[in-house]
């Protein structure tokens, strides 16, 4: 079952990015109107209606956002009512997890599909909206479903596709004499010893969440091992067992003795404020950040002036000498949204539909500087770095979930905790596989 969703995924979200800048795949390909687009309901309820929405965004645009598009299908649906709460990303998962075990899921939250949609799926705790979705929007969104998707059946709709790499500032690449971005790890090396004679830090590292940290694991994993043995990881049949994982953990050991991270990286958070990492890159006191493509959008929420980084660039994690893996392989991920398994229907699918469209995809994308899961909407990406990052993916031979997400709440923060012990001196490549190994025997 596992394994046809990673396979799903992995081709959705390469697909995705490739479409929602070349156009293809999709029957309106490249529109930006709203030609197409149903309206804000389809089927108007008959009685008053009142929904809660849980969504992660903070700052300024993402949240004006989630208010407008909210008032707008309200407006159309008068008998509707959304009541909005804002959960911090990292907060997120823990607090929707303790509502669900509460009985008291929100009506329509966050989605981040893999492990973490079929536990919920298993629970009982989210709906199966295939036949409630406006049909058009389903033709434009096409392939992106297979995210939110399990067993051919869709629980939720995509609204941003997420390949990762490093957001970088060219400015202080420029003033460092960087003049090439890094292709290899001995590149990626120079530029740390460059950024930081520069008097800025070289990375930004927010590992106090945990998951940016071991973002970097997988980055090396990737690399270090072959498609169908990291496969065994997404598709939970991992033992861990292969030298290659050992091999990554050993090449992150290794690059983090050379000290390449903000002082008190592991203190510090990954979104939130100007001290955070992405933060940290925002106010060009460090270089640049392996996150994934929501990061423009974080880093412009946290500048000065609250607009995008105008020197931001893009690069992909660069090579590893002698790995196994293909180097150009990319990590990605998508958001979206679902509706309880106790929402009131079809209110909640139509708002999901809703929030599919074009016209709303090419808001939402622009609110947040990411690629829309809507192939109609391309024109919103006009962030040249965002272009770059979705370029990469449509060109990467394959594209992985998330770790932590493929494998789901448990397994998922076992495998990040055991990155940042080792990290911190805690344990060493060794302790640190074998803490993941027992996690994963769960």
């Amino acid at each position: 079952m596992k394994q046809a969703k990673y396979i799903a995924s992995a081709l959705a979200v390469a697909c995705a990015a490739s479409i929602a800048l070349a156009g293809c795949g999709t029957s309106n390909p490249g529109g930006s109107g709203t030609s197409g687009t149903p309206a804000a309901t389809t089927t108007a309820p008959a009685a008053p209606v009142t929904m809660t929405l849980w969504h992660n965004a903070t700052g300024d645009k993402g949240p004006a956002y989630w208010q407008a598009a909210v008032a707008a299908f309200e407006q159309a649906n008068p008998n509707v009512t959304i009541n909005i709460t804002i959960v911090q990303n990292e907060d997120f998962d823990g607090k929707l997890q303790t509502a669900m075990a509460a009985n008291q899921t929100p009506d329509i939250f966050l989605q981040r599909g893999g492990g973490k949609l079929a536990d919920q799926v298993a629970a009982g705790q989210v709906a199966d909206v295939t036949s409630l979705l406006d049909p058009t929007v389903k033709q434009q969104v096409g392939g992106s479903f297979a995210i939110d998707s399990l067993n051919g059946e869709i629980y939720g709709m995509p609204v941003s596709m997420q390949p990762e790499g490093f957001w970088y500032s060219k400015d202080l690449f420029t003033a460092a004499g960087i003049t090439s971005t890094p292709t290899t790890m001995a590149e990626l090396s120079d530029a740390v010893t460059k950024l930081q004679a520069s008097g800025v830090y070289a990375i930004a590292l927010g590992a106090q969440d945990a998951w940016p940290a071991a973002h970097w694991f997988y980055q090396f994993a990737l690399r270090q091992c072959t498609q169908a043995e990291v496969t065994t990881l997404i598709n939970g049949t991992a033992t861990l067992t292969d030298p290659c994982w050992l091999a990554a953990l050993q090449s992150l050991s290794d690059f983090n003795k050379t000290n390449p991270w903000n002082d008190g990286f592991l203190t510090t958070k990954a979104q939130t404020g100007a001290g955070s990492s992405a933060g940290l890159v925002a106010n060009h006191k460090a270089g640049m950040e392996l996150q994934g493509s929501w990061d423009p959008g974080v880093i412009g929420g946290l500048t000065p002036d609250k607009q995008n980084l105008p020197d931001l660039g893009f690069f992909t994690f660069p090579s590893v000498d002698g790995g196994q893996g293909d180097q150009s392989a990319m990590m990605a991920g998508a958001d979206g949204y679902s509706c309880s398994a106790k929402a009131p229907e079809p209110a909640c699918a139509d708002f999901l539909s809703f929030i599919g469209t074009t016209a709303q995809q090419e808001a939402y994308s622009t609110a947040f500087t990411t690629i829309p899961a809507n192939a109609t909407a391309a024109s919103a990406v006009t962030d040249p770095a965002l272009q770059a990052a979705a370029q990469a993916l449509g060109n990467s031979a394959y594209t992985l979930l998330w770790f932590d997400s493929a494998l789901g709440q448990d397994q998922g923060n076992g495998l990040n905790a055991a990155v940042v012990a080792m990290l911190a001196g805690q344990t060493d490549p060794a302790g640190a596989l074998k803490a993941m190994q027992t996690a994963l025997k769960g």
